[in-house]
């Protein structure tokens, strides 16, 4: 019997509870929207957006919201992604109420000042060249922009300083009346505090209405033929992507390939990628393979960074190992500690109660459920040699694979 509980709110805003004994819980809510619900002229915008959650509400101003929380030793956080918006808090349990309230008050009530604009203006652009200034991260989000080519997913997070420079009061409430819609949302929560009490509180303080002019139409990328760029950066090092586009979430297929992305670069030192490039050869500091899936696409690709001198021996050594993953399968045994290894990196991520969150959240999202630790552990078993390989043929196609360099 699943230990999460559901309801709904009569203006369609969804609430998920996962009870856990502590004295300290986390909250919070997750939009529907990001980066790829941009139009081109809003490059940028929903990061923009939850950076002036923070800057004032209709009965709040910067300082107040940062200390509501803060006062009492708690902790207020946001992120956006492709798809997402999230606002978050950790607190001690008895500050519950004080943390759903604001958060309600942030979602739905904040302010666009432009004074607080032209200040946050400077700031993200600051964000931008700083992140600009990281190769072994910026190559992430060009190897999207190859991938997805002239789609909304192919804008970065963060926007374009030349884009950004042009938001203001208007455009900012424009976008936010249009995607911050309790009908958008979920409202996730972990902790002790009784689910009933959660549920009368986010009566009270979510009361917004759903905006049903909000039709949300996102188109899947087009296929994009497979190519190679390398671009001058000038750093000590070369970086380098080579991937493909791959399985969405609700794809059945899924979890067989993140337990193939695990056993070939995941976190372990143990991977396939790891012991080849860098405990083998030492041509590598690091080397990981990453699967990134969406609700309606998805990408896989390894990245390494390496002396010139290596880059093509590094190549040769990773489509070594893609092709060995392709031809032959893996054994039984083998196969049974790989999947060991992954629920066990599973579990000890699991303790991390603010990840654990999170991960309920954007799960009532996208599948209206949430699947605990023992129906994943059942879903990794139930996976055959027969499947890995077959998926690491489909996907590890050397004719598919896109390459792009930072020299």
């Amino acid at each position: 019997m699943s230990s999460y509980k559901t309801h709904t709110l009569s203006n369609g805003l969804r609430l998920v509870h996962l009870p856990n004994n502590s004295s300290v819980s986390y909250c919070g809510v997750i939009i529907n929207v990001g980066s790829r619900d941009e139009n081109d002229d809003e490059y940028g915008m929903a990061h923009f957006t939850e950076h002036m959650l923070f800057k004032g509400t209709k009965k709040r101003n910067s300082r107040q919201i940062i200390n509501r929380l803060e006062d009492v030793g708690g902790e207020l956080n946001a992120y956006t992604s492709k798809e997402e918006t999230v606002v978050y808090a950790g607190f001690l349990n008895e500050y519950s109420e004080r943390a759903i309230e604001l958060i309600a008050d942030i979602v739905q009530n904040s302010q666009f000042l432009q004074f607080e604009i032209e200040k946050e203006i400077e700031i993200i652009q600051d964000e931008i060249q700083s992140y600009n200034d990281s190769p072994s991260e910026l190559i992430f989000d060009d190897f999207e922009e190859m991938l997805f080519f002239s789609n909304p997913m192919a804008h970065n997070v963060l926007g374009k300083k030349e884009t950004i420079t042009g938001f203001d009061t208007v455009r900012a409430t424009e976008f936010y009346n249009t995607h911050y819609t309790p009908d958008e949302m979920v409202f996730f929560s972990l902790g002790s505090v009784d689910f009933n009490k959660i549920i009368r509180w986010c009566k009270k303080y979510f009361i917004t209405t759903p905006n049903k002019t909000n039709v949300q139409l996102r188109q899947i990328p087009e296929i994009q033929p497979a190519k190679t760029l390398e671009f001058k950066k000038n750093t000590h090092q070369v970086h380098c992507m080579i991937g493909t586009r791959a399985y969405d979430i609700h794809h059945p297929d899924r979890l067989v390939l993140y337990l193939l992305n695990n056993i070939l670069g995941g976190p372990g030192m143990n991977s396939l990628l790891n012991l080849s490039l860098r405990e083998k050869h030492g041509l590598v500091y690091n080397v990981e393979a990453e699967y990134q899936a969406f609700t309606d696409t998805g990408w896989w690709a390894v990245y390494f960074g390496c002396d010139p001198e290596n880059t093509a021996k590094c190549e040769k050594l990773i489509r070594k190992e893609l092709a060995g993953l392709c031809n032959s399968s893996i054994a039984v045994q083998k196969l049974k500690r790989y999947k060991l290894q992954l629920m066990g990196q599973m579990a000890i991520s699991s303790e991390n109660k603010e990840n654990l969150a999170l991960s309920l959240g954007k799960s009532y999202l996208r599948f209206g459920r949430f699947d605990e630790l023992e129906d994943v552990r059942t879903k990794i078993n139930a996976i055959t040699p027969e499947q890995l390989q077959r998926i690491a043929c489909e996907i590890f196609n050397p004719d598919n694979l896109t390459i792009l360099k930072y020299n």
